[in-house]
């Protein structure tokens, strides 16, 4: 029989013996004699029977308080996306009594993520999921967080040291490798490389260190020694800073040929490769956010690497979900898939077909 329909009735119809009987047995409660106890989980294990636990969790009045630390998507608006998949989940996960309450903190100041990851702690919830973009600042949380049985899903960012419950997103490395395919695929012949962060302290951001190396290795991995890769970190915070510090890179680079932006902001360099007239250098960033998707549609930038922010949110609550709530396996590393968007496929990404 197929244990999606095992029911208890079934078990106590063969074991010859109540449904409340099963029942004790199944949760250990209650006086039964060892005799049918054994019986019982016989034939328990014969027919495969397995809880449904959906079932149970809707039945039940627990109310399951998970937190969401995100950064606030007024700042940079690649995170209205996985905002937008926590709030898509915990409406779907609402009938077995998840409960999101989100913490916003400002993505460039390390003192509100702090603020907020401290207002969490104090909350003490049932689960938290969240995007640890400041990497020295988050690691005393993660301690405290373990020693209090809390668990804790990442997002977009990976730190497997500290041994989150699990982590959604991509593999940073193997996007950054990717990159560095496309780019060779697309610049045959030797020509400078700009790794280009943008609005991030690097060495606190372990996943765009990730992606860089992963370009990196792809041309030492594949003996192309000619390609000559140099990084600059920009800031667009003054839009007069930012353009004085490309233009710089212009005048010091005659020979580029390919940027990689490690963030969702190539819009910000093909923005300016179009305004001062500059052709034939390729851009290659993340996110299918609607400027990047503007200057992928006028060619100026040739491939962007999805993501996928809105299922990153939305699977991470449901990585909570299915630990706590319906008492499941969780696996340690859900990789989203590396999808590579073109002017041509975009439409197959943004539902427009």
């Amino acid at each position: 029989m197929d244990n999606k329909n095992v029911r208890i009735k079934d078990i106590a119809i063969k074991a010859k013996v109540s449904t409340g009987t099963v029942d004790r047995v199944l949760h250990n409660r209650g006086r039964v004699s060892e005799k049918v106890r054994v019986r019982i989980l016989k034939i328990i294990e014969e027919m495969n029977y397995q809880p449904n636990l959906m079932a149970r969790a809707l039945g039940s009045n627990r109310v399951y308080q998970f937190a969401a630390l995100i950064p606030d998507h007024h700042y940079d608006s690649y995170w209205l996306a996985p905002k937008s998949g926590i709030e898509k989940a915990e409406t779907e996960l609402k009938q077995y009594g998840v409960k999101v309450t989100q913490f916003v903190f400002n993505p460039y100041d390390a003192g509100s993520f702090i603020q907020q990851a401290q207002a969490i702690s104090a909350l003490s919830p049932d689960g938290i999921l969240l995007s640890p973009i400041f990497y020295r600042e988050v690691l005393p949380f993660f301690e405290g967080w373990k020693n209090n049985n809390i668990p804790f899903v990442l997002f977009n960012t990976q730190i497997a040291e500290f041994d989150p419950l699990s982590y959604i997103g991509q593999d940073s490395y193997q996007s950054g490798y990717l990159a560095g395919k496309l780019i060779h695929y697309g610049q045959p012949e030797a020509g400078t490389i700009l790794i280009a962060h943008i609005d991030e302290e690097i060495s606190n951001a372990a996943h765009l260190m990730k992606k860089e190396q992963g370009l990196r290795n792809y041309f030492i991995q594949n003996s192309l020694p000619q390609y000559k890769i140099v990084k600059t970190e920009l800031n667009i915070a003054k839009s007069s800073t930012f353009i004085k510090q490309m233009d710089e890179v212009v005048e010091t680079i005659p020979d580029l040929a390919s940027v990689f932006v490690t963030t969702s902001k190539a819009h910000e360099i093909a923005k300016y490769l179009e305004q001062r007239f500059i052709k034939n250098v390729r851009i290659i960033g993340y996110d299918l956010l609607p400027q990047n998707i503007h200057f992928l549609n006028k060619n100026i930038i040739n491939f962007l690497i999805n993501q996928n922010p809105q299922g990153q949110g939305y699977w991470g609550i449901y990585q909570l979900a299915d630990h706590l709530v319906f008492k499941k396996d969780v696996p340690m590393l859900k990789y989203l898939p590396l999808d590579i968007v073109t002017k041509e496929n975009l439409n197959y990404f943004t539902g427009q077909q």
